[in-house]
């Protein structure tokens, strides 16, 4: 089957737009040059992709999975194009990281700083997001790799970078805040602060407290761990974070203390595309991160190098 990227394109945008008139205008064609590409799509397959009516557009079974089919080969297409491009630009000395905000804002500054001073003509274009919005960077090509969670996949290899330990966040005047350590038990408790769902650290934590069958109704959820952080200081409940996170909480006033039972890391992996050579300003960046590891550079508290 010989489909052209003209074909699934056309495909892709009527089946996600459930019309032709509206795809049409978002691809900024004519409605009869859609249809047509469609119908020789499925002319090529031999199967019926949509079924129509005045007013609908809806996907049969096959027109899901070309859908799925079609999104990957045109993700791969774009992928590859912007390598080129950036290629074509004389754009190779700059280097696209995607990675969490605590990963950002704490780990790389100094990664970035002895980086630049190497390399001074080099560029670090930042990502930051959650996990779920880092790996997509790399996957579709934005990205050179990511510094993130997250587990190996067909599409990613990870390689251990570093891990940070979860501590309990309270206000200073908690009685939880009397003690050396906190366990996990201790702080269900009591009011939970969560950071939202689509953060690791939230993913992490709610897995913990899964594994010592704690029911936790978050008392309150933000999606800014600053915003969670504003929470505890005003004394209405407390929260985990890993080690990491701890610089974006703000100034407080809250105290930490070391979480146990269980003892839980949060791991930090490198993530690349698999089977993909990175640009060789991206492979300089690594390589500069590689030393600071190598060296020992100073982490935070609770953060080692994996």
């Amino acid at each position: 089957m010989d489909a052209t990227l003209r074909q699934l394109s056309a495909y892709a945008a009527v089946a996600r737009a459930a019309s032709f008139t509206a795809a049409a205008a978002q691809l900024h064609v004519s409605q009869s040059s859609l249809s047509r590409a469609v119908a020789d799509l499925e002319r090529l397959v031999g199967a019926q992709l949509l079924e129509r009516d005045t007013r609908n557009v809806q996907l049969t079974a096959a027109g899901a999975e070309a859908l799925r089919i079609a999104d990957q080969i045109l993700g791969a297409h774009r992928a590859g194009m912007k390598e080129m491009e950036r290629f074509l630009l004389g754009e190779s000395g700059t280097v696209a990281v995607a990675t969490l905000p605590s990963v950002a804002a704490v780990l790389l500054p100094q990664v970035i700083s002895r980086f630049r001073r190497e390399r001074p003509h080099a560029s670090v274009r930042i990502m930051d997001g959650p996990e779920r919005t880092v790996l997509a960077h790399v996957t579709s090509g934005d990205a050179d790799f990511a510094i993130t969670t997250g587990e190996p996949s067909a599409q990613l290899e990870h390689r251990p970078l570093v891990r940070d330990r979860f501590v309990a966040v309270l206000p200073p005047e908690h009685e939880l805040a009397e003690r050396d350590e906190v366990t996990w038990e201790d702080l269900a408790r009591h009011p939970y602060l969560a950071i939202g769902r689509d953060s690791s650290v939230r993913r992490l934590a709610d897995a913990t407290f899964a594994q010592i069958d704690a029911r936790v109704a978050p008392a309150a959820e933000a999606g800014s761990v600053a915003t969670v952080g504003g929470l505890v200081a005003a004394g209405l409940g407390v929260s985990a974070m890993p080690a990491l996170v701890l610089p974006l909480l703000g100034s407080g006033p809250f105290v930490t203390r070391p979480l146990s039972r269980p003892v839980v890391h949060r791991r930090l992996d490198v993530a690349m595309r698999t089977r993909r050579t990175v640009p060789l300003a991206a492979h300089r960046f690594l390589e500069t991160l590689d030393a600071l590891r190598e060296a020992g550079s100073g982490l935070p508290d609770g953060v080692s190098w994996a």
